[in-house]
């Protein structure tokens, strides 16, 4: 029972206790006497820090295409937009703008449920890429083209409500065609792009090429035909281009502006083409022979020309006609012998020909 305090101790305890909080108190106010009072902001608005820009992330959507490769994903669309829109405008006979409205990162599922149902659906197949790339048109877009192929007017047509049918994927073929054509000159200072057609579907949701979280590349084209307005779109899986990044990445390809050669610039590009092999051929003479003389040909025969032996001859450098020469020995090899250099006539645009000016 030692243990347990009595009365007495219980009571020294307190006391001892309010003594040790009276004199902290007495500490706490001295100190706050000899502090400097601080000084009271005047009246008026309080300035605001600025908040720093919170972008959220989402973990189901990691962006796994860098921002480097996208803008050149962009650039490399942009050019792609204006020479489609060209080649559409001559197709139909009718002013057609193409604009790039959006290049994004989404899952499979997000595309494919954000599409309408029926709709024209195209997996493309583009060697040497991994998987197949898709190609949307919307209907309310792709029916007033048929329609003008066909020989409609500029009045538009209700979009239908359908899938289309043979005759109408055969029209929409056109159309592909060219959107594959112009989009193979967009890639190749990329990658040389065997680009087709596998197969057309109406319900993009019976349509799985990746699995539904695999994130791809959204390529979003606005189309005006007329007074008609529908969006295109090309979906790129991540996985398809995830080899090629690094050529994605590289700016050399990109068109930039236009600068004076310099010496170091002409020296640099001549010492790197100074090696290159270059074909040489020299036509010696032209002549014409029956079939029959040309299989009767026999080692030692000999074919007569017109050609004169005094006249020279014209050696042509990668197809071009660059010199003329004659022809002879050197130590017991034959070989041709440069005389002087052709030279070329170079007509300005608006100007005429001296022979067509007398």
């Amino acid at each position: 029972m030692g243990d347990i305090l009595s009365q007495e101790e219980v009571e020294s305890l307190l006391s001892e206790a309010k003594v040790a909080q009276v004199s902290s108190a007495e500490e706490s106010a001295a100190a706050a006497s000899t502090t400097p009072p601080i000084a009271k902001p005047a009246a008026g608005p309080v300035p605001m820090r600025p908040r720093e820009k919170i972008t959220p992330y989402d973990f189901k959507r990691p962006e796994r295409v860098g921002k480097e490769q996208m803008r050149a994903l962009q650039t490399m669309h942009e050019g792609f937009g204006r020479n489609f829109g060209a080649g559409l405008s001559a197709m139909l006979r009718s002013i057609v703008e193409v604009k790039l409205t959006s290049v994004d990162q989404l899952t499979y599922s997000e595309f494919v449920f954000s599409l309408e149902n029926p709709t024209c659906f195209n997996l493309i197949t583009a060697k040497p890429l991994e998987g197949q790339l898709i190609l949307d048109i919307n209907p309310s877009l792709l029916f007033p083209i048929i329609d003008r192929l066909l020989g409609g007017g500029n009045t538009p047509t209700p979009a239908a409500r359908r899938p289309l049918t043979e005759i109408e994927l055969r029209l929409v073929g056109r159309i592909t065609d060219l959107f594959l054509t112009e989009m193979r000159r967009a890639w190749e200072n990329v990658l040389e792009l065997e680009l087709s057609v596998d197969r057309v579907e109406s319900n993009p949701q019976l349509v799985q090429i990746v699995p539904p979280n695999e994130v791809v590349v959204l390529i979003s084209f606005e189309l005006t035909v007329g007074s008609v307005r529908g969006m295109m779109n090309l979906c790129i899986p991540f996985n398809s281009i995830e080899r090629i990044g690094n050529k994605l990445s590289a700016n050399s390809w990109v068109a930039i502006s236009k600068r004076p050669a310099t010496r170091e610039s002409i020296q640099r590009l001549s010492d790197q083409i100074g090696g290159a092999v270059v074909e040489l051929i020299v036509d010696l003479a032209d002549t014409n022979i029956s079939t029959a003389d040309l299989i009767g040909l026999r080692v030692g025969d000999i074919v007569t020309t017109e050609k004169d032996i005094h006249k020279p001859l014209v050696l042509r450098v990668e197809g071009q006609p660059k010199f003329h020469t004659s022809i002879g020995a050197f130590k017991g090899r034959k070989a041709i012998r440069v005389l002087d250099e052709i030279e070329e006539h170079h007509v300005a645009i608006g100007e005429v020909p001296t022979s067509e000016a007398e």
